[in-house]
C-alpha cells in the first residue's frame, strides 16, 4: 500500500479495540516474528513532558553513538512523525511500509478488532527492526498498563509526572493514576521518576520495592543544580545519578525542559548502567528541538505555540511565561477537547491575557467554540472572540495584538498541531 492507503487502513480501525487490554497486540506482534524484541528499550509514561523526555533521551543515545529508534504519541502535524530512526522522521515511503507490515499480518485475523493505536504501535516496531536499531525510545500513549506500548518489556521505564488527566479512562484518583503509569515497570526494569505529589511518589516507591529494583527519583538521586537564562535558551549544571554535567546549554523556552532533560539522562544513565559522557550530553541538549513546546513560529506579532492541554500542563506554561516574558501580555488563542477542566485551564491563564480568541479543531472531541466562550466568560473579563476555524481565530489574534504584540495558543495538541501547519505546513 502507498502512503494514503496506509493512512486510510488506519483510520478504517478508529474506535475498534473493544475492551481494553494487551492481549491483541501481544499476539499481533508474535505473528510478526517480535519486532520489538531485541535491542533495549526505554519506555516513557506521564502525564505531562513524556514527549520532551522521550526526545532528550533519544539525543542522548544518538550522541553516545547508538542507532536509535523513537516513537512518540500524539503527532501534531503528520502522522509519521511518531516513527523515527537516528532523528529522522520516517518518510511517507517508509511509513507506508511499515503499516503495510503489519496489516500483512493482521488481516489474517480478520475477527479480530485491532485498534489504531495498536496498529500504530506495531508499525513502529516493524519501523525499528528494519532498521535494525541498537535502542529504542517508546512513549507510551495513554497511562501505562493498559497501553499497547506495554507489550515491552524495556530495561529502563520513566514516569515523568503524574497528574489529573483522561481521568474518564484512569480515574480522578492521584494515587490510582500512579499505579496505573508505574505499571510499565517490570521486575528487570529500572524506574526513574520526575516532579510529583507525595501521593503519586510514594506509589512509585512502592512499586520499586514490590518489584525490587532500582527507583532514581528527580531531586533525591538526580537534579538540576543551576541554571542560568541564556541568550535564547538555558545553560544548566545537571547532577544525574551517575555523574554531574556542566555547562550544558539547552536552546529551548521553560526552564521546565530541564527537568525533562534530567529525567532523560538518568533514563540512559541506567540504560548504560554507568555514568554518560559530558561533551555527548552536552552536544545532545544543544540539538534539541521541541515542536509544540514553547516554539516561536513567527515574530511581528510573535506566536508561541504550547502544547499544555490540562490543569498542571498550564500551570507550568504560566510560570514559564512569567519568568521569561515577565512584562508581556498575551493575545489568547484557546481550544480544548471535552474531557479537559477548561475553566480552571482558563482561569490560571487569565492574568497573562488582554484578549481571548476561542476556537475548535475539526475532531470530534473539541469543544464548539460558543461553548469555550461561554466557560471563558465566567473566569476572564477581558475581550473574548470566537472563530470556527483556527486559521480565522489565529488571524483574529494577530491582528488584535498588532505587529509588536504577541500571540500564545495553547490548550490542545491538536490545535498546536494545526497552528504550526499554517506556519510549515511541511
Amino acid at each position: 500500500m502507498d502512503y494514503s492507503e496506509a493512512v486510510a487502513y488506519l483510520d478504517a480501525h478508529i474506535g475498534l479495540g473493544g475492551e481494553p487490554g494487551l492481549d491483541r497486540i501481544r499476539g499481533l506482534l508474535d505473528d510478526m516474528g517480535g519486532p520489538h524484541l531485541g535491542y533495549p528499550m526505554i519506555h516513557v509514561a506521564g502525564t505531562n513532558g513524556k514527549t520532551s523526555t522521550t526526545r532528550f533521551a533519544t539525543l542522548l543515545c544518538l550522541a553516545h553513538g547508538l542507532s536509535t529508534g523513537t516513537c512518540i504519541s500524539p503527532h501534531l502535524q503528520r502522522i509519521e512523525e511518531r516513527f523515527a530512526a537516528d532523528g529522522h522522521i520516517a518518510t511517507e515511503e517508509e511509513f507506508a511500509l511499515a503499516i503495510s507490515d503489519v496489516a500483512a499480518f493482521a488481516d489474517l485475523r480478520p475477527e479480530v478488532p485491532y485498534s489504531y493505536f495498536e496498529l500504530l504501535t506495531a508499525g513502529a516496531f516493524a519501523f525499528f527492526a528494519d532498521r535494525a536499531v541498537d535502542a529504542a525510545v517508546v512513549e507510551v500513549g495513554l497511562g501505562g498498563r493498559l497501553d499497547a506500548t506495554n507489550v515491552i518489556d524495556a530495561e529502563v521505564c520513566v514516569v515523568t509526572s503524574v497528574g489529573l488527566d483522561h481521568v474518564e479512562y484512569l480515574g480522578s484518583d492521584l494515587a490510582g493514576i500512579a499505579r496505573e503509569k508505574v505499571a510499565i515497570a517490570g521486575p528487570q526494569s529500572v524506574l526513574v521518576t520526575g516532579p510529583m505529589p507525595p501521593e503519586a511518589h510514594e506509589v512509585m516507591v512502592a512499586r520499586a520495592r514490590e518489584l525490587g529494583i532500582h527507583h532514581r527519583s528527580l531531586g533525591h538521586d538526580f537534579d538540576v543544580v543551576s541554571a542560568e537564562r541564556g541568550v535564547g535558551g538555558w545553560l544548566a549544571t545537571l547532577r544525574g545519578a551517575e555523574a554531574e554535567y556542566p555547562d550544558v546549554f539547552v536552546p529551548l523556552h521553560g526552564r521546565h525542559q530541564l527537568n525533562n532533560l534530567v529525567m532523560a539522562i538518568a533514563g540512559v544513565e541506567a540504560l548504560f548502567d554507568r555514568a554518560l559522557d559530558v561533551e555527548a550530553v552536552r552536544e545532545a541538549a544543544l540539538a534539541a528541538e521541541m515542536p509544540g513546546r514553547m516554539e516561536p513560529v513567527s515574530r511581528s506579532p510573535l506566536v508561541l505555540i504550547d502544547g499544555a492541554h490540562n490543569v498542571e500542563g498550564i500551570d507550568t506554561l504560566v510560570s514559564a511565561l512569567r519568568e521569561e516574558f515577565p512584562t508581556t501580555r498575551w493575545q489568547l488563542v484557546f481550544g480544548a477537547m471535552g474531557d479537559k477542566d477548561v475553566p480552571h485551564m482558563l482561569e490560571k491563564l487569565a492574568p497573562l491575557v488582554e484578549g481571548l480568541v476561542v476556537t475548535a479543531v475539526d475532531y470530534s472531541r473539541a469543544v464548539p467554540p460558543a461553548e469555550l466562550a461561554d466557560q471563558a466568560a465566567r473566569v476572564f473579563d477581558g475581550p473574548i472572540l470566537a472563530a470556527d476555524d483556527v486559521g480565522h481565530a489565529l488571524d483574529k489574534a494577530r491582528a488584535e495584538a498588532g505587529p509588536e504584540g504577541a500571540v500564545l495558543v495553547c490548550g490542545s495538541l491538536y490545535l498546536v498541531g494545526e497552528v504550526r501547519d499554517l506556519f510549515d505546513p511541511d
